[in-house]
């Protein structure tokens, strides 16, 4: 999909390249050498059983805001449309991974030990695409070298489709707090192990699984989610009694604090579980980040944007992680919202309509000339 996607760049008349770590660069220079550049984007891949939407909207619009920037003219300032690899976490656990290696954030020595659910390191998956993991630093942005980014998503949610509006101006990004719970318990056989002497990992981790569940909903209010994803079980027989369990949890919030306390309410409730349960719990932190705002100088952009063009639009958070996040740590960001049919997605009967995409792209359009002039 890259592959295909740099050729379109390359017939926009773009500049393209790849970095360390495989994002792919399209950039149309400005007129003032030297000057920082104005960029967009998003990520082509996508979670297994996923839809057509995510990620791809904002690699589209961005690719066709620039096309329209071309036509008018050179701007004072170069314009870039990144392509990041490897933003959902289906893979290896860890999101963004393409934004955290450009902004820096990502650590080589932690990468190392890194493998995916099939046991293969992230090292050789690299190199088997010609990119070495001792060399991400090299495509860490210097400062200054972006003056802003601004990303196009589909909302993900129902917000602006049942509001009637169609324009979000993303004010902040919800971070995400990612935990293993490995769960030790004892195999044995299912007909023989009478019940009250049974060490059954399975069980200890359904209490686990609405453990979450409990300590998300006490913070609701508070814009708390939390998710067992992914859940496995061994030995995974019908006459065995379950030795071993492991889930991997998704917490998320866009108050900090709220969302650490999620976390360690979580871990102490894993605690008191495995305890009544005769069974033992390890706890492992896969990723653990902070709730970003976006610049207030973007979203002031692509507000005026959207008062140019006549779009109604609405100030709101995101609940879900975006690249955004991580190339705010570098450059001022911001976010347009786009509605979802239904709000689904990360399924494959998520939806955006061409019209609302192409209206996204107009505010898109407009708030990168208005940037890079």
């Amino acid at each position: 999909a890259c592959d295909f996607f740099a050729d379109l760049m390359r017939d926009a008349g773009l500049t393209v390249r790849t970095d360390a770590w495989g994002n792919l660069i399209g950039r149309l220079e400005g007129a003032e050498p030297g000057a920082p550049a104005v960029a967009t984007g998003s990520h082509l891949d996508t979670v297994p059983e996923g839809g057509n939407y995510d990620g791809g909207v904002g690699s589209v619009a961005g690719l066709g805001a620039i096309m329209r920037l071309r036509a008018r003219g050179p701007l004072r300032h170069p314009l870039e449309l990144i392509v990041f690899r490897g933003e959902e976490s289906s893979r290896f656990g860890i999101h963004t991974m393409g934004s955290k290696v450009m902004s820096g954030i990502a650590s080589v020595e932690a990468w190392r030990d890194v493998k995916d659910r099939d046991g293969t390191p992230l090292a050789q998956i690299l190199a088997a695409r010609g990119l070495d993991l001792a060399r991400l630093p090299d495509a860490v942005r210097r400062p200054g070298e972006l003056k802003a980014f601004v990303e196009v998503h589909i909302e993900q949610c129902f917000v602006l489709e049942q509001a009637g509006i169609p324009i979000g101006v993303v004010e902040a990004i919800a971070a995400p707090i990612r935990l293993k719970l490995t769960v030790e318990g004892v195999a044995s056989h299912s007909g023989a192990t009478p019940m009250g002497k049974r060490r059954d990992a399975l069980v200890t981790a359904a209490h686990l699984v609405l453990a979450v569940e409990d300590e998300a909903r006490k913070r609701a209010e508070r814009r708390i989610v939390g998710t067992v994803g992914i859940l496995k079980v061994a030995p995974g027989a019908l006459n065995v009694v379950p030795g071993r369990a492991e889930l991997w949890v998704d917490i998320r919030g866009i108050d900090e604090t709220s969302l650490i306390e999620t976390a360690g309410a979580v871990t102490a409730a894993a605690e008191r579980i495995a305890a009544r349960e005769g069974t033992q719990v390890a706890v492992d932190t896969l990723a653990s980040d902070t709730p970003v705002p976006m610049d207030p100088g973007v979203i002031a952009a692509i507000e005026a944007a959207c008062r140019r063009l006549g779009v109604p639009y609405r100030r709101m958070p995101s609940g879900a992680g975006h690249d955004a996040m991580n190339m705010a740590r570098i450059a001022p960001a911001g976010m347009i919202f786009i509605p979802c049919r239904g709000g689904v997605s990360h399924n494959p009967d998520e939806y955006a309509a061409p019209a609302d995409i192409v209206r996204g792209m107009d505010v898109l359009t407009e708030t990168l000339a208005a940037l890079a002039a």
